[in-house]
């Protein structure tokens, strides 16, 4: 049971050294002079994958790298069908607002090249420059494509930037409190990540099962968590329209960045149970979503049944 605990109070540190070390790094970009539009696309999407990116590669430290990959291809597979699934259960998600066509078509691309690179049976370094290569030019685009939206709204006066905007920024943080956040969130995100991969490694062994497998379903469902509450807090109140555009953006993120960050780490063996079952699970999850991406359709409840069902059934069929 103190294992358990273990887990719960490293997922819980990592999670909120997470908040912090974004609040305090977006405010400081933005003193030091950082464009709005930079730090959104950069600073707050890094931040907001640090748990999981420190994760694996603690997990890589501890040579436990089957717990980096699962907790990648864990988390994707749950963000679509239980943090899409679920909260549609309770309210409609009204997806059909949301504009996700050129995202969702990199992710697929992302998703493929992943898959592809699975197949030598394990990721290196030259297989994560192929991955951050990737991240970089989707930056790119999002960045061009932020600026030309810009362009096109701007006001006859010249519209500026909102730095309110952006997830964090407050600007009348004064200085003490932005090197506080910095502090907090670099000590406690190496602190919560070795709580939660050690522990974890312990209840693996201790239930027979892989490290993998606990990738796969514990630490992915629980850095799934903050997604979970935050869309189903959003249907409650019939604002999530944008719910499948974040889910979207977070898988890309997870593959192309995380991965491709932690193999400069160390290795990452391919489990070969990812490459006849879980990397095929994490596709055709992605494809699943063809419908409220191209063709206009809200994640309705019985949608939100039939997806829910789906991960508790892939749940059971990897614990099995």
């Amino acid at each position: 049971m103190m294992s358990w605990f273990l887990v719960g109070l490293g997922l819980v540190i990592l999670l909120l050294a997470g908040d912090a070390l974004v609040r305090g790094a977006v405010n400081l970009s933005l003193r030091l002079g950082v464009p709005a539009l930079i730090v959104s696309l950069t600073i707050v999407a890094f931040g907001t994958s640090a748990p999981e990116l420190l994760i694996s590669i603690q997990a890589i430290l501890d040579n436990a790298p089957g717990i980096a990959i699962g907790n990648v291809v864990g988390s994707n597979t749950a963000n679509i069908l239980l943090v899409l699934g679920l909260p549609a259960i309770f309210s409609t998600l009204h997806t059909s607002h949301c504009d996700s066509r050129k995202t969702y078509v990199y992710m697929v691309f992302a998703t493929l090249l992943f898959i592809a690179l699975s197949m030598d049976g394990i990721y290196t370094w030259r297989s994560g420059i192929f991955l951050l290569i990737g991240l970089g030019l989707v930056l790119a685009d999002s960045v061009r494509d932020a600026h030309a939206h810009r362009k096109a709204c701007a006001n006859p006066a010249g519209a500026t930037e909102n730095p309110d905007e952006i997830e964090g920024a407050d600007p009348d943080m004064p200085w003490w409190q932005i090197i506080v956040f910095l502090i907090l969130g670099l000590a406690g995100l190496p602190l919560g990540a070795e709580l939660l991969v050690e522990n974890a490694e312990i209840i693996a062994l201790s239930y027979g099962v892989s490290e993998a497998v606990i990738g796969l379903t514990l630490v992915a469902l629980g850095t799934s968590l903050p997604e979970l509450a935050t869309t189903m807090m959003a249907a409650l109140r019939r604002q999530a329209d944008v719910a499948l555009g974040n889910v979207i953006g977070s898988n890309m993120f997870n593959l192309l960045a995380i991965i491709g960050v932690a193999t400069f780490v160390g290795p990452i063996p391919v489990p070969y149970e990812f490459l006849v079952f879980d990397l095929w699970v994490m596709l055709g999850a992605s494809i699943l979503i063809v419908p409220f991406v191209f063709f206009g359709r809200d994640i309705n409840r019985l949608w939100g049944l039939a997806l829910t069902a789906l991960y508790i059934l892939y749940v059971v069929v990897v614990l099995s």
